[in-house]
């Protein structure tokens, strides 16, 4: 019977061989453009360890057959059994390369990986080929053979053994089953994290060509496919022709007169950027809420701007990420972020800052693996990421998901002692996230079904408290610009509809001595979402924002007022004349519309709708 599980590990150990050898292949073949990043010996050879969870995640997938396979060796013991796994292997094999030998051809040209877009020109392979430098293309037909005939040659000479000669048990082959399915699964989603593995697990360089060498070509080919088949009959949002669809989005866009109302005391203050998890504008007073939920955060309005009339640009972390930083607003059915050869196509808040002498660090107390946060954070460049892997275990107390928001806080608030000015830091809080698993009494006895939650935001917000009263005691305190952010909205004890504009309501506040005493205490009733931190941030520091299309800057009187926030099927939209949300799916409206209802606003919308989407299609 050993002979069963020992085929098995030797199988699953050929895989992990043969994506080492695929990688170290892509490698060698890219050893001028490593030399030209300036990427060491050193740093390079680490893409093998960080690329294990990924190669074995994907290795569990490809062992499927081998393993019902191997069940049923250890049934019948029938020749059949061995030919269909070495053909098996040698598809696998030959289709791995494949996509091995297409990336290699891809990524001079295009800098990422195999994708989908990639694909779709197969559809007229004559022009690939004829596009393709003929000397490269021919090298690489013959590195796809050589290396697949010496990778099979490898698995019959060292891996595979044949299974003979042993007594049947079916107790044995239901336990060999149970053990290694459930083995698989665990392997598959990278192990008993909330938040199945992705392709950010593999990402580990500033350097863009070690993250995809380390990134497992098929897994990575899977998701980006299994993301676009959504979109296969193109964009499913087409309500108007697209040309006049455009021209509607740049209407809206005008602007009488480009200028800004300057509130800073400086040009080149300290940034630090609170992304709140899951803030809702019910947690906070002064927007509505009920009083004692966020009461430091209260305190803090008396002396900032606090923004009126924010909207989340959508539902999901990792696309309030995207918002941030790229200034794109949410589509529904995907998120940019989740796939890393469309993020190349954003502009980076991070990359303009850093242009302009800013140092930049990115910290959260979980895992970036969600929705693949981490690969588009390292896009943007930060200096320095700090994850949850990153912190003393004996110094801090973490829940389900990670280390707490007061240890996260505390972290920036030692690792600023030392950091150059100017600086721009930015914190994604964790603990206002299910399962609000704090560490601290419920405060609040009230909340009916969001009980938990908010007792999780008075924690955070206690938490944003002790951080603001040690940061007020150091030297680069009177210099910075504070900006508190909800990366989307959450249900609240209101209860209100999903597909209602209040549901997803947030708050915005800029505080600090680095804004103009006038200028303190004041709400802000410029009506955006997060999509406009770009062009509102870079135009109080006087850099150009152009480039981020879809921002608008929050502080020129003439920025055209509306917010639109993109859900899985469809968009709320409103302005100051009226509001609808439209679910594209159902091909009706969320909530009834007057008779004399403006049908412009309706343009408006689903034309913003349909270009954002096609723009996301484009990437």
């Amino acid at each position: 019977m050993f002979q069963i599980i020992r085929s098995y590990i030797r199988q699953f150990l050929f895989w992990m061989f043969f994506f080492a050898l695929a990688r170290l292949v892509y490698l060698l073949y890219y050893i001028p453009l490593l030399k030209i990043n300036h990427a060491g010996f050193a740093e390079t050879v680490a893409g093998f360890y960080h690329a294990l969870r990924l190669d074995a995640a994907t290795a569990a997938y490809f062992m499927i057959i081998p393993m019902l396979l191997l069940v049923l060796q250890s049934l019948w013991q029938i020749k059949l059994f061995d030919i269909i796994n070495k053909i098996y292997t040698a598809l696998m094999v030959f289709f791995y390369m494949l996509i091995t030998c297409g990336e290699i051809g891809l990524y001079e040209e295009w800098k990422t990986k195999l994708n989908f877009k990639a694909l779709l020109y197969l559809r007229h392979p004559g022009e690939v080929v004829n596009s393709a430098n003929t000397t490269v293309f021919v090298f690489l037909v013959i590195l796809l053979v050589v290396i697949t005939v010496f990778a099979v040659w490898i698995y019959g000479k060292v891996f595979y053994r044949k299974i003979r000669g042993f007594q049947r048990s079916y107790l044995f082959s239901l336990l060999f089953f149970i053990i290694t399915a459930g083995t698989s699964i665990v392997i598959m989603r990278g192990g008993f994290q909330q938040i199945p593995i992705n392709q950010s697990e593999s990402y580990y360089s500033k350097k863009n060509i070690l993250n995809l060498a380390a990134t497992n070509n098929a897994f990575n080919l899977y998701i980006n496919v299994h993301e676009n088949l959504k979109n296969l009959h193109g964009n499913p949002f087409i309500y108007y022709p697209l040309d006049e669809a455009e021209k509607t989005v740049d209407e809206l866009y005008t602007i009488e007169k480009d200028t800004t109302i300057n509130i800073l005391t400086t040009r080149r203050p300290n940034i630090v950027l609170f992304i709140l998890e899951s803030w809702s504008a019910d947690l906070i007073e002064s927007l509505g809420g009920k009083p004692g939920i966020t009461p430091e955060f209260h305190n803090l309005e008396k002396e900032g701007i606090l923004f009126t009339d924010m909207l989340s640009s959508g539902s999901r972390s990792e696309q309030g990420m995207a918002s941030i930083f790229g200034g794109f607003p949410a589509t529904p059915i995907s998120s940019v972020t989740i796939q890393p050869d469309k993020h190349n196509g954003l502009p980076s808040l991070i990359h303009e800052l850093k242009q302009a002498g800013y140092t930049t660090s990115y910290y959260f107390g979980g895992q970036l693996i969600y929705g693949n946060i981490k690969a588009y954070i390292m896009y943007n460049g930060f200096d320095r990421i700090i994850e949850g892997k990153d912190f003393d275990d004996d110094k801090v107390i973490s829940g389900k998901l990670g280390v707490h928001d007061e240890f996260t806080m505390k972290r920036v608030l030692d690792d600023m002692k030392n950091e150059q000015q100017p600086f721009f830091t930015a914190l994604f809080t964790l603990s206002s996230h299910s399962p609000f698993d704090q560490p601290m009494e419920d405060v609040l006895d009230w909340g009916g079904n969001e009980h938990d939650y908010i007792n999780s935001a008075y924690y955070t917000d206690r938490c944003l408290g002790e951080f603001f009263r040690e940061a007020r005691k150091q030297p680069w305190y009177d210099s910075t610009l504070f900006i508190l952010v909800a990366d989307h909205s959450h249900n609240s004890y209101n209860n209100w509809p999903y597909h209602t504009v209040e549901y997803h309501r947030i708050p915005m506040l800029f505080y600090g001595e680095a804004i103009k005493p006038e200028f303190r205490g004041i709400t802000w009733s410029q009506p955006g979402s997060q999509v406009e931190i770009p062009a509102t941030l870079l135009a109080q520091l006087g850099l150009p924002h152009k480039a981020f299309h879809w921002s608008r800057d929050m502080f020129n009187p003439y920025s055209p007022r509306f917010r639109y926030f993109g859900f899985d099927n469809g968009v709320i939209w409103t302005e100051p004349e009226g509001s609808f949300g439209y679910n594209a799916d159902l091909k009706r409206y969320c909530w009834d519309l007057p008779d004399d209802f403006d049908t412009g606003i309706i343009r408006h919308g689903k034309s913003y709708l349909e270009v954002v989407f096609e723009e996301y299609l484009g990437y």
